[in-house]
């Protein structure tokens, strides 16, 4: 099976747990997963929006595999997969359009707040746009919808050669000059927009997006909760508009399994290996959902 998972940070991170510890578990659970099939894996890095394409560093320090825990996981996972399957970094860059309204309205805050008068003359040094926070003022950049991949067919000759391809944390939004060349632009993409293109490029038979919770909820907060094991993605437009952060995972599910009549998956990395199997998490998909199939859980048609 080809499948691209999109991993949200925090389904790596477990509050009073070292980082060493769930990154071993977490690789040697995804190992099994990503045995007999072909897997992308795309982080959702905890600093993506402070990581814009232009190519935006998180700090001015070296990088540090050892203080992330995220590159240390891609080390465990190495260690965990068979010798015989290669395993290979690759940086995604995804065209947007320059004409894409978002440009005129920026509104996705990276970087540190800046305090005091400080804010201003940096945003007219840097010709900056700036909001206020809770602290002082922040950096805001578009938040850009994604068009394709460029250089995809890359990403398939390596996914042919049986090759286990890691995307790290950060999106790089390009556009086309006149001479073709690529420009990298001062912006941010949904990470989980940029997994699911990536997952159409290749034409992944499933689209799994990890999270630290079981699935996605309706309900979400009040006794009434319930677990919604199936929805096609028609019926979860609305409902992914008031989903709070699991809105852009949900819209992102949904749009795959619309695009494409294939199947998507949101659940917890616990039962990675149950939501490719359709047994655990949120299931979207176009086909007729039989309830009895989801026992203890909600069905949306």
């Amino acid at each position: 099976m080809r499948m691209v998972i999109a991993l949200a940070d925090n389904a790596l991170r477990k509050r009073g747990e070292q980082d060493c510890h769930v990154a071993r578990a977490a690789a040697a659970r995804l190992a099994a997963v990503v045995d007999g099939n072909d897997v992308v894996l795309v982080h959702e890095h905890a600093h993506f929006a402070d990581m814009p394409g232009a190519g935006f560093s998180r700090n001015d320090s070296p990088a540090r595999i050892d203080g992330d825990p995220l590159s240390r996981f891609d080390l465990e996972l190495r260690h965990c997969l068979a010798s015989a399957r290669p395993c290979a970094t690759w940086l995604p860059m995804v065209e947007v359009d320059p004409a894409d309204p978002a440009f005129a309205h920026p509104n996705q805050p990276i970087g540190a707040a800046i305090v005091g008068e400080k804010a201003v003359a940096d945003a007219r040094a840097n010709a900056w746009s700036i909001a206020k926070d809770r602290v002082g003022y922040r950096r805001v950049v578009p938040n850009l919808s994604p068009l394709r991949v460029p250089h995809s067919d890359a990403l398939r000759r390596l996914i042919e050669a049986r090759t286990v391809v890691i995307c790290p944390g950060g999106i790089v939004p390009v556009v086309a000059r006149e001479d073709g060349a690529w420009h990298g632009v001062e912006a941010v993409v949904d990470p989980y927009c940029a997994a699911e293109l990536i997952a159409e490029e290749i034409e992944a038979d499933l689209f799994v997006i990890v999270t630290e919770l079981a699935g996605v909820f309706l309900d979400w907060g009040t006794a009434n909760s319930k677990l919604l094991r199936h929805g096609h993605p028609h019926a979860l437009r609305e409902f992914a508009d008031t989903a709070g952060a699991m809105g852009p995972k949900l819209r992102a599910a949904a749009h795959f399994a619309e695009r494409t009549g294939r199947r998507a998956a949101i659940g917890a990395f616990a039962n990675v290996d149950r939501l490719l199997e359709g047994t655990a998490g949120t299931t979207i998909s176009c086909e007729h959902a039989d309830p009895r199939r989801f026992a203890g859980g909600s069905v949306v048609c």
